[in-house]
């Protein structure tokens, strides 16, 4: 299957639909990397498996709406482009995907550093970092990127550097449900695909908000899943991007992303 029809697949499992052969796979990282929960700056890789995520990805910076930013992504010019999905070693490789959720946050964050500059920021579901580096190169005091992926943790590292940038802290667990932590800002791409996942998103935001007085933006393409919750009636549309052709085509002809912001009982304060 070529890596059209695999990332398709991947869409569908951004609908929690992804197929059996993908679902049986989906601890694919070696237990140390299972056990290996945080990463900070000066953390080494393990060489084998940044070798392979350097072969087997391109350097690009194009087709999306931040150039400004390098990313390693999947591309048509890789080899998994082509190759069947059970030959790929890790779990399914959502960071290798630029969402267009995550684009929208990235290019609003570059376009108004004021929403980060001097203040701590947690990137929820950060897949392959690119709303964390943004966040980064426009001055936020403090980052944390969280994604339960050990591979996608990698993969950030690597993008810091394509981006001369220090590596910033990375969690690789489940921080939903946790305990709210004291963020100034907290930013989510592309994470209202699963009605559960959903729902718990909803839950411990307006708990981060409530106790913590957190500001929360959401970037996503307007996927029937995050209009059709009813956190969306609590949201504010903050800015509408139109998506590079490229973006659009490998995402089933999406034509824009938006970014909104969770303040539910505060009105959104401009820059």
């Amino acid at each position: 299957m070529a890596f059209r029809g695999w990332k398709w697949l991947l869409l569908l499992g951004r609908q929690n639909t992804l197929p059996k052969a993908w679902r049986s796979r989906r601890g694919g990282p070696s237990l140390r990397w299972k056990r290996c929960c945080h990463w900070s700056a000066g953390k080494s890789l393990d060489p084998e498996v940044r070798a392979f995520l350097e072969e087997n990805t391109e350097v690009t910076s194009s087709g999306h709406l931040t150039p400004e930013i390098r990313l390693r992504l999947l591309t048509p010019r890789c080899r998994f482009w082509r190759e069947k999905p059970d030959l790929w070693p890790y779990g399914d490789p959502f960071w290798a995907i630029y969402w267009p959720g995550g684009q929208a946050l990235s290019r609003y964050i570059l376009d108004n550093p004021c929403v980060v500059k001097g203040r701590s920021v947690l990137d929820l579901g950060s897949g392959c970092g690119a709303t964390a580096i943004a966040a980064v190169m426009s001055g936020a005091s403090q980052v944390l990127a969280n994604d339960i992926d050990p591979i996608a943790g990698m993969a950030m590292i690597l993008n810091c550097e394509l981006n001369h940038l220090n590596p910033f802290p990375i969690t690789i667990k489940n921080i939903i449900n946790s305990e709210a932590g004291n963020w100034d800002l907290i930013v989510l791409g592309d994470m209202f695909y699963d009605e559960q996942l959903a729902d718990g998103l909803h839950h411990w935001l307006r708990k981060c908000i409530r106790i913590q007085q957190t500001e929360v933006l959401i970037g996503d393409p307007g996927r029937h899943q995050f209009l059709s919750h009813s956190i969306h009636s609590q949201l504010y549309k903050v800015i509408e991007y139109s998506l590079p052709e490229y973006t659009r085509q490998e995402n089933n002809g999406l034509t824009s992303s938006i970014v909104w912001s969770y303040q539910p009982s505060n009105s959104l304060e401009n820059c």
